[in-house]
């Protein structure tokens, strides 16, 4: 029986793990990074936005910002704006030209298509662990 927990489990075996030395590389980077958004099909003009990398809670708050449920009526509600809105507020650092959160909001579906594909998706570990439970 193994003594030591390990996520993901404990082999009969256990072999020494290495711990990290450098703490910095546990932590969500702290460099945003730009991105070129196109304002419109026939425009040579660009947007320039720059995403954070998420923290493991704003990944979880953001999930969570999904899901409405009303405790007196024990009814669920998705609602995909508010998590969209959560992403904005957390995610995009900054842009040029210097757009407020209010106008972010107000962006073409040409130019949000584009921000979503760029934003951080809160969703993509929950599917590798559902690719992980096919196998």
């Amino acid at each position: 029986m193994c003594n030591v927990k390990v996520v993901g489990g404990c082999d009969e075996m256990f072999d020494e793990k290495t711990i990290v030395t450098n703490k910095e590389s546990l932590f969500a980077a702290s460099q945003s990074e730009p991105h070129y958004v196109r304002v419109s099909p026939d425009s040579e003009e660009y947007l320039k936005v720059w995403i954070k990398e998420p923290t493991w809670l704003q990944v979880e708050q953001a999930t969570t910002s999904v899901l409405k449920l009303n405790a007196k009526t024990q009814e669920m509600d998705l609602d995909l704006n508010a998590m969209y809105k959560f992403m904005v507020d957390n995610f995009i650092d900054k842009t040029e030209p210097t757009l407020s959160a209010v106008d972010l909001l107000r962006l073409s579906p040409f130019v949000g298509k584009q921000l979503k594909e760029i934003l951080p998706n809160p969703f993509s570990d929950l599917q590798g662990d559902e690719a992980k439970n096919e196998d």
